[in-house]
C-alpha cells in the first residue's frame, strides 16, 4: 500500500502535469493547436488549455508587422541602374493558414517582396520611378497581397523609400533641372514683356486720342525729376505744350 507521502507526491505530480497545460494568450495573439500532428483549431486570447504530451501550440501574432526590404539592384526599362529599397506593412489574418500553408511566413514575405520589387521596377522607366511612385506602390501592394492571401497574410501597404541614382545620372538630372528653370525664367520674362507692350500700346492709343494727356504726362515727368534730383536740369519745352495758349490768344474773341 502507498503511504501518505507517496499519495501526496502523486497528487503533486498530477497537479503539475495538469497545470503545465495552461497557456495565457494576449489580446493580439492566437494559439494554433495541433493534436497528435493534426490541426485542431486556433484559440485565444485569454487562458487556454493544451493537453501535455499530446497537443502542441504555436503562437501567432495578429499585429501589423513592419518589414524593411533591403536595397535591390535594379535596371529600369530605359537601362538605368539604380538601388531601391522599400518598407512593407502586413499582418496575419488567418492563423491556421499562416502555420500550415507556409513554413515561415515572415521569411517568405521578405523573399517575395524582393523579387516582386525587382520585377515591377524593372518594367518602369526612370522618370516613372521618380514621378509616379504612388502608382508603383499600389501596384506592388496588389501583387504581394494576391500572392500572400493563400498564406493567411494581408499586405496592407508598400512604400518605396529611397531610390539611389548613379552620380552620372544625378549630374545629368541636375543639368536638366537647371535648363528647365532657365526655360521657365525666359518664358516668364517674355510673357512680362508681351503684357507690358500691350499696356504701352493701349496707353499710346489713349494718348493719341487725347493730346492733352501727353502734355500732362510731360509735366508730371518734370515734377518727378525735380523731386528726386537736387540739381538744375535744362529741359526743352516742346512747342505743342504752348500751342493751346497760342491758339487761345489768336482766337477772334481776343483780337
Amino acid at each position: 500500500m502507498f503511504g501518505l507521502s507517496s499519495i501526496g507526491m502523486i497528487i503533486v505530480i498530477v497537479g503539475a502535469f495538469v497545470i503545465s497545460g495552461l497557456r495565457i494568450l494576449n489580446e493580439y495573439e492566437r494559439g494554433v493547436i495541433f493534436r497528435l500532428g493534426r490541426l485542431i483549431a486556433s484559440r485565444g486570447p485569454g487562458i487556454i488549455y493544451v493537453i501535455p504530451l499530446i497537443d502542441k501550440m504555436i503562437r501567432v501574432s495578429l499585429r501589423v508587422i513592419t518589414m524593411d526590404v533591403p536595397p535591390q539592384d535594379i535596371i529600369t526599362k530605359d537601362n538605368v541602374s539604380v538601388k531601391v529599397n522599400a518598407v512593407i506593412y502586413f499582418k496575419v489574418f488567418e492563423p491556421n493558414r499562416s502555420v500550415v500553408e507556409v513554413e515561415d511566413y515572415y521569411y517568405a514575405v521578405s523573399q517575395l517582396a524582393q523579387t516582386t520589387l525587382r520585377s515591377v521596377l524593372g518594367e518602369a522607366e526612370m522618370d516613372e520611378l521618380l514621378s509616379q511612385r504612388e502608382k508603383i506602390n499600389v501596384q506592388l501592394q496588389e501583387i504581394l497581397d494576391k500572392r500572400t492571401d493563400s498564406w493567411g497574410v494581408k499586405v496592407s501597404s508598400v512604400e518605396v523609400k529611397h531610390v539611389d541614382l548613379p552620380k552620372e545620372m544625378q549630374r545629368a538630372m541636375a543639368k536638366q533641372a537647371e535648363a528647365e528653370r532657365e526655360r521657365r525664367a525666359k518664358v516668364i520674362a517674355a510673357d512680362g514683356e508681351f503684357q507690358a507692350s500691350q499696356k504701352l500700346s493701349e496707353a499710346a492709343y489713349v494718348i493719341g486720342k487725347n493730346p492733352i494727356a501727353l502734355q500732362l504726362r510731360y509735366l508730371q515727368t518734370l515734377a518727378e525729376i525735380a523731386t528726386e534730383n537736387n540739381s538744375t536740369i535744362a529741359f526743352p519745352l516742346p512747342v505743342d505744350l504752348l500751342k493751346p495758349f497760342l491758339d487761345y490768344k489768336q482766337s477772334p474773341k481776343n483780337t
